[in-house]
C-alpha cells in the first residue's frame, strides 16, 4: 500500500483526488488531506436542504459532492481526513471497523480512548470526532472518514444549519450527532500536522509493506482536469440534488407572501406565489422570469436586479424576497 500526504489546501482537488486514484491506478493508497472550510456532500443529498446558504455564501465556504453516500460534513484547517481507495474482492464494502481499526489504534496510542459506534461513527465519550463513508465501483472502492482534531465546531453548525421546513424530497438527510474535538482529550498539546505525522507512522507501523507516495506532475493534471469537467461545477454540486420541493412564507409590509416551488436538475421547473400582498403588475409575469433558472442565489439575484420586485409585492425590496426564494 501507498501512503499519499496530500499537501493540497483546495477541496475540489482533494475530493477529485479521491476520484482519480480510484479509476485510474489499480495499486491500494492511503491519503491524508486538510481542506480549507469547506462543506463534503453526500452523492444522494440536496445539497440546498443540508446547508447554511446564507452563511455558506458569505464566508466563502466551498461546497463539494462526494462519490460517496451519507450525509454532509464540515472541513476546515482543523480536520483530518483520511482514506483509503482499494481493490476489493467483495469482502470489504461495508465493513467499516476494518479501516476505522487502524485510526483508533493510532487514537489508543496517544492515550486516546477511542471505539467505532453505529454503523460508522468513531466516538470518544459519546462525542462523534469522525465520520465515515464508501463508495464502490468495478472492484475497487473507497474507504474516507473525518477526524475533528481542533475543529471549530460553532462554524460547523452555523454551516450545515438548514431550514427542513422549506425543503421536501426523498434525498439522504444528515444525521445529527454531539461531536467534539480530538485535541481536547491529549494530554499533551500537538497541532493538527504533528497530529497527521502520528496517524502515518501508525499507519507504517502495522504495514510494513507500505511506501510513501509522491503526487507526479501527471497527477495532479488529470485531477485539476477532473475538478475543471466536475467537482468545481454548480451541476455537480448543485444541480445533481434529487427533485425536491421548495416552500416558505413570511409577513411583509406589504401582507402575508408564500412561496412553492418545484426544482428538477437544479433548475426552477414552477414557482408560484400565494397571500393576500397588493401589486402593481400581475405576479405571473415575475413567475415567469423566474422558471426555468437554477436555484441558487447568484441567478435569483440576477433576475430580481433586473426586475423591481416591488412592481409585484408593494414596497418589498430584492433581499427581503430571497428569503422566500432560497
Amino acid at each position: 500500500m501507498y501512503i499519499i500526504d496530500n499537501n493540497s489546501d483546495n477541496a475540489y482537488f482533494n475530493i477529485a483526488s479521491e476520484e482519480y486514484f480510484l479509476r485510474n491506478k489499480n495499486e491500494d493508497f492511503f491519503m491524508l488531506y486538510i481542506n480549507p472550510p469547506s462543506i463534503i456532500i453526500g452523492k444522494n443529498q440536496n445539497t440546498l436542504a443540508e446547508i447554511n446558504a446564507e452563511y455558506v455564501n458569505k464566508n466563502n465556504i466551498a461546497v463539494v459532492r462526494r462519490l460517496s453516500g451519507g450525509g454532509a460534513v464540515y472541513h476546515c484547517h482543523g480536520n483530518l481526513n483520511f482514506s483509503f481507495i482499494i481493490t476489493d474482492k467483495e469482502e470489504s464494502f461495508m465493513d467499516f471497523e476494518k479501516f476505522t481499526r487502524p485510526i483508533v489504534s493510532v487514537l489508543g496510542s496517544m492515550g486516546v480512548s477511542a471505539q467505532l459506534s453505529g454503523r460508522n461513527d468513531i466516538l470518544i465519550d459519546d462525542k462523534k470526532i469522525s465520520g465515515n463513508a464508501q463508495f464502490k465501483s468495478r472492484g475497487r472502492m473507497i474507504h474516507h472518514g473525518t477526524l475533528l482534531f481542533s475543529s471549530d465546531l460553532s462554524k460547523l453548525k452555523k454551516s450545515l444549519k438548514a431550514n427542513p421546513l422549506k425543503f421536501k424530497d426523498k434525498a439522504t438527510k444528515s444525521v445529527k450527532s454531539r461531536v467534539a474535538n480530538i485535541c481536547d482529550y491529549l494530554e499533551n498539546p500537538i497541532d493538527i500536522h504533528e497530529f497527521k505525522k502520528l496517524v502515518i507512522s501508525g499507519i507504517l507501523e502495522t504495514n510494513k509493506d507500505c511506501e510513501i507516495y509522491a503526487l507526479t506532475e501527471a497527477d495532479k493534471k488529470s485531477i485539476e482536469r477532473l475538478v475543471e469537467e466536475k467537482y468545481s461545477t454548480w451541476e455537480w454540486n448543485y444541480g445533481y440534488s434529487p427533485k425536491y420541493n421548495f416552500s416558505s412564507e413570511e409577513k411583509f409590509s406589504c401582507g402575508l407572501i408564500q412561496s412553492y416551488l418545484f426544482i428538477e436538475d437544479g433548475l426552477i421547473k414552477s414557482i408560484k406565489f400565494y397571500g393576500d400582498f397588493f401589486g402593481k403588475h400581475d405576479i405571473s409575469e415575475l413567475e415567469s422570469r423566474l422558471t426555468g433558472i437554477k436555484h441558487d442565489r447568484k441567478n435569483i439575484e440576477e433576475i430580481l436586479s433586473e426586475t423591481d420586485p416591488g412592481n409585484y409585492f408593494a414596497g418589498i425590496i430584492p433581499e427581503e424576497l430571497l428569503k422566500l426564494l432560497l
